[in-house]
């Protein structure tokens, strides 16, 4: 503290001191630690890339197209009907497919005369699914009958006749699910927000 000549009472600063060289080179790898953290974290919790390999998604997904997964979605809720997932191959956990998911856990699904029907304790009669994300042509085939258990979904491919899916090597565990997708990012011409149609 320091008094001035009329009895009032301030403060004085020290003069400023230069930032040593240092201090800057430590602020900058703080910073990029944070950043980097940070994107770890969105990296392999909340949103990841993944491109397209082959035919069986199509038109709704192109091979070579590149898609962000929700990571997160699925800690809070459980993958719902007609969403499109991504998942390691049960037979091979290194690869990872894309498909559409049909049947639900406690659910019979039931593919015949390319239809696919769906028994649950809400329909059960049963009810024949309506896939409006289908090419008009497109039935489905190999007809069988599937009962899921808890934590086991069934899912298909668009591209039915082109598609490896659980009419193939059989029902998905919910743990194999990577997560959902939710935004196209290439090609520029069909960038967005993915809808259950795929559109």
């Amino acid at each position: 503290m320091i008094e001035s000549k009329d009895g009032e009472v301030g403060e004085m600063s020290a003069p400023e001191t230069q930032k040593k060289p240092t201090q800057g080179w430590y602020e900058f790898l703080r910073f990029a630690a944070v950043a980097l953290a940070l994107a770890l974290f969105v990296r392999f919790y909340v949103a990841q890339p993944f491109i397209v390999r082959g035919a069986s998604m199509e038109p709704n997904f192109e091979d070579r197209e590149y898609l962000v997964i929700d990571e997160a979605s699925y800690h809070f809720r459980e993958p719902e009907r007609g969403e499109v997932v991504v998942f390691r191959y049960p037979r091979n956990t290194d690869e990872f497919f894309i498909k559409r998911i049909i049947g639900l856990p406690g659910e019979q699904v039931v593919i015949s005369g390319g239809h696919v029907k769906i028994i649950n304790a809400a329909h059960p009669e049963g009810f024949v699914l309506g896939e409006s994300y289908l090419s008009a042509d497109v039935g489905t085939y190999l007809d069988q009958t599937k009962t899921l258990a808890a934590g086991q979904y069934f899912v298909l491919g668009d591209n039915r006749p082109a598609s490896s899916d659980s009419r193939v090597w059989g029902v998905l565990d919910r743990g194999f699910i990577v997560g959902r997708v939710f935004f196209r990012a290439w090609p520029l011409t069909r960038l967005g927000i993915v809808l259950d149609n795929g559109q």
